[in-house]
């Protein structure tokens, strides 16, 4: 069994059922038999002895089941705000797809009431705080694993709950402890797994948007088109590039904003032009839309690649082969892969969300564009302004972003008497990586705003391309042209909603 990004996508926004094959089941059902044989007579971590810096204390054979409770129970320990249900989803995906390599010597049926959690809607209550990122992410796993016993509490059908009433109620039962069910429920990435997987679907989807807003920038001022040429950004090299350059090639397809250079400054009779009405080159936020995306489409193609390789990923420990017959003791739990990938995917994205707000500034300043009322005003100058005061939000959020962009991969603070004593703070990076997005979406909603406001600045709807054409007459649909001024923040609600659809 393979989860991919799609199958992610289809279970979180279009309530996709999680199916399992029967290879998996037997798989995850001969993992489990084996240790059972395997771990008589031996000292294996976290089934007869105690967990961290206290693994160096064997545990009797009378406490092996208190042993695993008792890790849940324990390390339940977050604060803050619970994280939202499509990212708890998400994470328990992940650790399906960890218990789906079959090497985690777990009880079948602990992976049946997870996916019964994830099929039947009902989230388990996971604060925002609480991981390193190093033996994964311990504190908001126990949380999971808390209402997989049966305590603890879910979000079900839009209310927190009692998770035993939730059970009862759906005839499920808790899960009982068999071997090392606590211990392999509580380590693993697939926190930090489950909120990058959403973060990536969402970075994509806002890189599109960027890459369509990059060509209407484009037609709005009336920008020649050889700044998106094949030979031009195929001299370059760079994937991200190229691909990005052959897209805005593609949604300009029937422009009629869109200037050719060869008709207007590459013919003849230029001899006694002194200065030239039409700006020979664009300001570097429309022109350098390649330049700009292409790195920003290359790191979410490596992001995509290791976040997929993430849910597929035994990610716990110790791992159990049945394969070489053998328990491995190490690492695979520290979540450097992913916190790298959520700094890099961060940093992108604090740079989509600058070149959104430069473009919004063309847009604004008049000085600039040459071709705009100040602030996109199509009302009496003086008395009214436009959308002069969506451009501080814009700047505003932006800024939050650049401040954000610092890396928290970078960061390790030893803890755990030192046993932890390099850790990857994966999940503080997932989820600043989370908020950074959520602001990109602010401002590319003022942007989106904006450019409709442009086009009718300019009577310029009926001279787009169809694919920008339609994206003005889906914020239109949104809000009308603005005149007299007017509370802009249910439109920018509104407009943000719309860009979210995944």
């Amino acid at each position: 069994m393979k989860i991919d990004l799609s199958i992610v996508h289809n279970i979180l926004y279009n309530n996709g059922r999680l199916e399992w094959d029967d290879t998996t089941k037997q798989g995850i059902e001969d993992c489990y038999r084996f240790l059972q044989q395997f771990s008589h007579d031996k000292i294996i971590y976290g089934i007869n002895t105690g967990f961290g810096p206290m693994a160096q204390w064997r545990v009797s054979d009378d406490h092996l089941r208190d042993l695993q409770y008792n890790i849940i129970r324990s390390h339940a320990t977050g604060m803050g705000e619970p994280l939202g249900d499509f990212f708890v989803r998400a994470s328990m995906l992940a650790r399906v797809g960890s218990f789906a390599q079959c090497k985690s010597g777990v009880h079948p049926e602990l992976v049946a009431l997870l996916t019964e959690f994830i099929n039947r809607g009902i989230y388990p209550f996971i604060p925002k705080h609480g991981s390193v990122g190093a033996s994964g992410d311990l504190v908001q796993l126990a949380h999971i694993a808390l209402c997989l016993i049966g305590e603890g509490k879910v979000h079900y059908r839009g209310a927190w709950r009692p998770t035993a009433d939730v059970l009862r109620e759906c005839g499920l039962q808790p899960i009982d402890i068999h071997i090392r069910e606590g211990l392999s429920c509580t380590n693993g990435t697939s926190v930090m797994t489950g909120i990058s997987a959403v973060n990536q679907l969402h970075a994509e989807n806002l890189l599109r948007l960027a890459t369509l807003a990059a060509v209407w920038m484009n037609e709005i001022a009336g920008s020649y088109d050889d700044l998106m040429a094949a030979p031009l950004n195929e001299f370059r090299r760079h994937s991200g590039q190229i691909n990005i350059a052959a897209e805005m090639r593609r949604l300009s397809t029937g422009s009629r904003r869109l200037q050719k250079r060869e008709n207007k400054l590459y013919d003849e009779g230029h001899e006694d032009v002194q200065v030239f009405r039409d700006k020979v080159q664009a300001y570097y936020s429309l022109r350098c839309a390649p330049q700009i995306l292409g790195p920003i489409a290359d790191t979410l193609t490596y992001s995509r690649r290791v976040i997929e390789e993430e849910l597929n990923a035994a990610s716990d420990n110790p791992i159990v082969d049945p394969v070489t017959q053998n328990v491995y003791h190490g690492g695979n739990f520290h979540g450097d892969y992913i916190s790298l990938e959520a700094d890099k995917m961060k940093i992108a994205m604090v740079r989509l969300a600058m070149v959104s707000e430069r473009q919004l500034n063309y847009l604004c300043h008049d000085r600039i564009n040459g071709i705009l009322p100040p602030f996109l005003n199509i009302g009496t100058l003086g008395l009214n302004y436009g959308i002069q005061a969506c451009q501080f939000t814009a700047t505003s959020t932006t800024a939050e972003c650049q401040t954000l962009a610092m890396p928290n991969y970078v960061h390790s603070i030893p803890n755990n008497n030192d046993n932890q004593d390099i850790v990857s703070m994966g999940t503080n990076s997932a989820e600043l990586c989370a908020q950074v997005i959520d602001n990109c979406y602010q401002v590319l909603s003022i942007l989106y705003l904006a450019m409709a406001q442009a086009v009718d600045c300019l009577n310029i709807r009926d001279d787009l391309a169809p694919a920008t054409r339609a994206q003005y007459d889906a914020i239109r649909a949104i809000t009308p042209t603005i005149i007299n001024d007017t509370p802009f923040y249910e439109d920018l609600a509104n407009i943000e909603k719309y860009l979210r659809q995944l």
